[in-house]
């Protein structure tokens, strides 16, 4: 296959919590927050990326934090596109303003609607790029992770976001069995929030929740650190109070979430050929995303399904560095401009 010069294109990762940016030979270049603080008078954003994510539950009535990216999906389509046109001008800081639009590669989920994906290309458009083409998540990460994509030899990928989980068999440049689910790290944030208000009637923040997840959290039970102290406001009192939470109870908290994601890799295993399924297990299975680094959630999966579990090298990164290295074929998506998981030979 004839390759071109994609020095100036871009492979961006698109995620509900986070989104990076890929800039080859230089790698992921922008890793912000996908938050945007907008000023609901003027309709003006105020902030983007960190800045925004810093507002959160601190700003006046004018001003609201929003994430424009839900489940995967556009959930605002202008806000997103402005988030994008930033994202992309950050990364392309130190290049002239002549300088030509770059083609962009952007990953979406693998259960994605084409009406779903048709947004992610037209707002990643809008903010900037020449031309755009959808990549498959898991297929991204897979690559990211340095798996065999191209072998006729079976790799399993869970790549746990945000606001899915991917968990895919991937095998001769494609993906053969996949699943998606709308339940990922986010899911893990609102499930310790409701426990914690549940048990001890203490409304926390969004941060607070994804802090004591970082610090206690576990899908095994077993944490080096056995307690924390949150604060919160008593929902009887109404006034600021602290307590200490016990990691056994977060462990219970991320129970059903926890559950939902070793049902997806499961389910995707039982669809998948016999051939490929001995490779699987041969071969392991690798975790990739920020729920990958829940602390025992390999261990739990690896026990349910009696195959070995390993957490990628760069778990975050995964995917927009699988993203950023698929830049190299943007001819084939240029004659495919369907899109999904791309089937050419290395």
């Amino acid at each position: 296959m004839k390759l071109f010069n994609f020095s100036q294109d871009l492979g961006i990762d698109l995620g509900t919590a986070n989104t990076l940016v890929f800039v080859n030979n230089k790698g992921v270049v922008v890793r912000e927050p996908s938050v945007v603080a907008i000023n609901k008078k003027t309709g003006d954003i105020e902030a983007v990326g960190n800045d925004a994510r810093n507002m959160i539950g601190r700003t006046p009535g004018n001003i609201a934090v929003i994430r424009p990216m839900m489940d995967g999906v556009i959930a605002d389509y202008d806000t997103t596109a402005a988030m994008m046109k930033y994202y992309i001008k950050l990364a392309q800081r130190n290049r002239s303003s002549l300088a030509k639009k770059p083609d962009v590669m952007v990953c979406v989920p693998s259960g994605i609607t084409m009406v779903e994906e048709r947004a992610v290309i037209d707002a990643t458009k809008q903010a900037g790029a020449k031309d755009a083409f959808p990549i498959a998540e898991p297929f991204a990460a897979a690559i990211g992770a340095g798996l065999p994509v191209w072998e006729p030899t079976g790799s399993m990928i869970v790549d746990i976001g945000g606001g899915t989980t991917e968990v895919a068999v991937v095998s001769l440049g494609g993906i053969v069995t996949s699943q998606s689910i709308r339940v990922a790290g986010n899911n893990m944030d609102e499930a310790i929030t409701q426990y914690v208000k549940k048990k001890y009637n203490l409304m926390i923040g969004e941060r607070s929740a994804e802090s004591i997840k970082l610090e206690i959290g576990s899908a095994s039970g077993t944490n080096e650190k056995d307690e924390m102290d949150i604060r919160g406001r008593d929902l009887l009192t109404g006034l600021p109070q602290t307590i200490t939470i016990q990691a056994s109870e977060i462990t219970l908290a991320l129970k059903d979430t926890v559950t939902a994601i070793v049902d997806a890799v499961k389910n995707t295993l039982e669809e998948t050929p016999p051939e490929l399924s001995a490779d699987v297990m041969d071969r392991g299975i690798v975790l990739s995303g920020g729920g990958a680094l829940l602390n025992g959630l390999d261990k739990v999966i690896s026990e349910e399904t009696k195959i070995p579990v390993f957490i990628a090298d760069e778990p975050l990164d995964c995917v927009a560095i699988g993203t950023g290295k698929s830049l190299k074929y943007l001819e084939h998506f240029r004659k495919n401009p369907s899109g999904g998981s791309p089937r050419f030979k290395k």
